[in-house]
């Protein structure tokens, strides 16, 4: 199975960048599932229902989310009503939606998504790798799922790639999101499970993480918070990660990053 991951969606150049790429990386790489962050999708604070049917409609079967998800007013019956959009499982009990996706791609194979948050320099959630566990007693490759997928939504770079350990060889693929930075690290651990701490983002890169650069600069030189954060408009650069994996193990043979348009070198895997 080949799947393809898109880095957190920020703003309208993020989506642009979607638009104008993911249908010719889903024919090029033959790609039989898309999972995109889209917690920065409404201009970097949360997801509406009319950019999710955008994202949909551009090729995406699923959108994972992160610590933004809530921020706009209508996240709570979209998420209640739509089961392709996610936010992190381990919030607390009784938050509407799912951290859960449970899908079918063209060829009727079953597809677990897995969205959880870290608590390393972010909200003290419940404990993610607790929340992880819980899911895979009900969905597990070589039960119910030929292919299993987590986003793991943090800022620490240990933290993430502590969960990827952890899960080795027990999931298809860990791949991080919200520092917007595309790591360099794309690789199969030793037991099978592909792996990246941060798959980068969709977005304006001359910017500070997808934001007008002068705004976040006055608040790390003045410590004062006056302003409004607004997304950066110029052209979007395309961050994923692609997988491939085995059909009879559902681990990863593959794993490779993509970058495609704007300011980053651009890299597309080949067939």
């Amino acid at each position: 199975m080949r799947v393809l991951f898109v880095g957190d969606v920020l703003g309208r150049s993020g989506r642009r960048c979607l638009n104008d790429h993911l249908q010719e990386l889903r024919k090029s790489l033959k790609i039989d599932f898309v999972i995109a962050n889209g917690e920065n999708a409404a201009a970097g604070f949360g997801i509406t229902e009319g950019i999710a049917d955008e994202l949909f409609a551009a090729g995406v079967d699923c959108i994972s989310g992160g610590n933004h998800t809530f921020d706009q007013n209508t996240a709570t019956p979209l998420l209640e009503k739509d089961k392709r959009i996610l936010r992190p499982q381990n919030y607390p009990k009784g938050t509407p939606g799912s951290g859960v996706g449970r899908y079918k791609d063209g060829r009727g194979r079953n597809i677990i998504v897995i969205n959880v948050m870290g608590r390393v320099f972010m909200d003290p959630l419940d404990d993610p790798f607790k929340s992880v566990d819980d899911a895979l007693k009900i969905d597990g490759l070589g039960r119910t799922a030929h292919f299993v997928f987590i986003d793991i939504h943090a800022e620490a770079t240990s933290e993430k790639m502590a969960m990827g350990q952890y899960l080795d060889g027990s999931v298809s693929a860990v791949v991080g999101t919200h520092s917007h930075i595309p790591t360099a690290d794309a690789q199969i651990l030793p037991k099978g499970t592909a792996y990246q701490t941060d798959a980068g983002m969709c977005g304006d890169y001359d910017s500070v993480i997808g934001m007008e650069k002068e705004e976040p600069i006055k608040r790390f030189l003045t410590k004062l918070r006056r302003g409004r954060f607004s997304p950066a408009l110029g052209e979007g650069t395309f961050c994923g990660v692609f997988i491939e994996s085995d059909d009879k193990t559902g681990l990863a043979n593959r794993v490779e990053p993509v970058r495609l348009g704007g300011r980053l070198k651009t890299y597309v895997p080949t067939l």
